[in-house]
């Protein structure tokens, strides 16, 4: 395949990222002793970055990728977070005329991290589900935009934003424009995604959401093969950490091996594997390119400490290095 031709046509590509939208925030400093208040570490503060998480991430990723993206969700109108959002979605180039500003916080998670080492997280959210007013603006918007865009992706983080209706909504407007829907779901949200093109879970969230304990090949099987049986959905990928992925389509499985190196942090990894494959699958790819794609771009962020996004280059080397060309498995059906 020839690569470098399918990662030009990403800039020819909009996708709607729609979810749950997630500030994250790094304080960065240095131990040097324990507190004499409690048996806590001093963190010596450093530093304090600021990285959009969740479906924002997901939105950093195919803009970094070479895409275009908007964002529908909701963000707190009149706190930090949501000061910070607007600039970084200004300097990023996120299209946000679909984000909701209410009066519910941004949800924010700040991570302390000493020596490498995280120390502590504590978040800053509102997890009730979104309604009323605000949810019909969110539907209103993806109804009158959605035409518009190649491919949507579902961004779930069980903060509020995602619900069978909203899914509902999507899938009613998205169809009749054989609009690709890929999802990055959540235990306990899987009855929401009924009819999707694509989900996306790691292998814990399909061991819970099938209710088999995947411990081998045959389970691992059984697993990808009752969840889309039962969410009526085109495919599922599996995603299997140092085992790399595995695709389910209605024809075949494929086991993809990790091309990752190096394992610093995996933060943000599903955000990356599916805005690269719904981008691939967006600007030509097949389903079994774009999981070949997107294993190598999760492969390249999980190699860095923090929130990550990918670059085409970065791309492109890793798909013609040696490890892009690692042994694919693939079993037919009979």
């Amino acid at each position: 395949m020839n690569y470098k031709k399918l990662i030009s046509e990403f800039k020819n590509k909009k996708i709607l990222v729609v979810g749950d939208i997630i500030l994250d925030r790094y304080i960065w400093g240095k131990v040097n002793r324990i507190s004499p208040e409690a048996p806590v570490p001093v963190v010596e503060v450093t530093d304090e970055v600021f990285h959009l998480g969740g479906a924002s991430n997901v939105a950093n990723n195919i803009v970094s990728l070479g895409g275009r993206a908007s964002i529908a969700g909701v963000a707190g109108s009149d706190d930090r977070g949501g000061e910070i959002l607007r600039r970084m979605f200004d300097s990023t180039g996120i299209t946000y005329d679909g984000v909701c500003w209410t009066s519910r916080p941004t949800t924010m998670k700040t991570r302390v991290i000493a020596h490498s080492q995280q120390v502590v997280r504590f978040d800053r959210e509102d997890k009730n589900r979104i309604e009323g007013k605000t949810l019909k603006k969110l539907i209103d918007y993806i109804r009158f935009e959605i035409p518009g865009y190649d491919a949507v992706i579902i961004s779930d983080y069980k903060k509020g934003v995602v619900s069978t209706k909203l899914v509902r909504e999507i899938i009613k407007y998205a169809k009749p424009e054989n609009i690709f829907v890929a999802v990055d779901p959540k235990v306990g949200h899987f009855h929401c995604y009924k009819n999707v093109s694509l989900i996306t879970p790691n292998l814990n969230e399909a061991s819970q959401a099938s209710g088999i304990d995947i411990v081998d090949e045959r389970t691992l099987l059984s697993a990808g093969n009752l969840l889309m049986k039962k969410l009526s959905c085109d495919s599922v990928l599996i995603t299997r950490g140092e085992h790399g992925m595995s695709l389910f389509r209605k024809d075949s499985v494929v086991h993809i091996p990790t091309v990752a190196k190096n394992v610093y942090d995996v933060t943000g990894a599903g955000d990356t594997v599916i805005a690269a494959f719904t981008l691939a699958h967006a600007a030509g790819a097949n389903l079994e390119e774009s999981a070949i794609i997107a294993n190598h771009a999760g492969g390249i962020v999980v190699g860095e400490v923090g929130t990550a996004v990918v670059k085409p280059e970065q791309l492109l080397k890793s798909l013609n290095s040696k490890n892009g060309k690692s042994n694919i498995i693939v079993l037919r059906r009979t």
